[in-house]
């Protein structure tokens, strides 16, 4: 099971987190993920956990509760969609002044 861990503070370490879910069952992978140009933790990250019943007794045990002063947000993770980065669409976002389309 893939679970999605928010609103980490800064100082949080893939230990913790590792601690933290290692009493409600098997870890197979932790990730926080980083900003790419900073190195610093984006605040939030990812567990894996095997068994299912197991993530799902972490996802009640640990939502809402505090790790170094901040109160995490955990659930299951969600699929990312295949649209997800697009870049907008519709007609510039109001770039073009002046109200509605051009004319060419």
């Amino acid at each position: 099971m893939n679970i999605y861990v928010g609103s980490l503070a800064d100082d949080v370490t893939e230990e913790d987190l590792q601690k933290a879910f290692e009493a409600f069952g098997q870890v197979k992978s932790v990730t926080i993920i980083k900003d790419r140009y900073s190195g610093e933790s984006r605040g939030f990250g990812f567990i894996e956990m095997p068994s299912k019943t197991e993530g799902q007794a972490a996802i009640d045990g640990l939502n809402g509760t505090e790790l170094k002063g901040r109160s995490l947000k955990v659930n299951e993770a969600r699929p990312r969609s295949e649209g997800r980065r697009s870049s907008g669409g519709g007609y510039g976002g109001g770039r073009q002044g002046g109200g509605g389309r051009r004319r060419y």
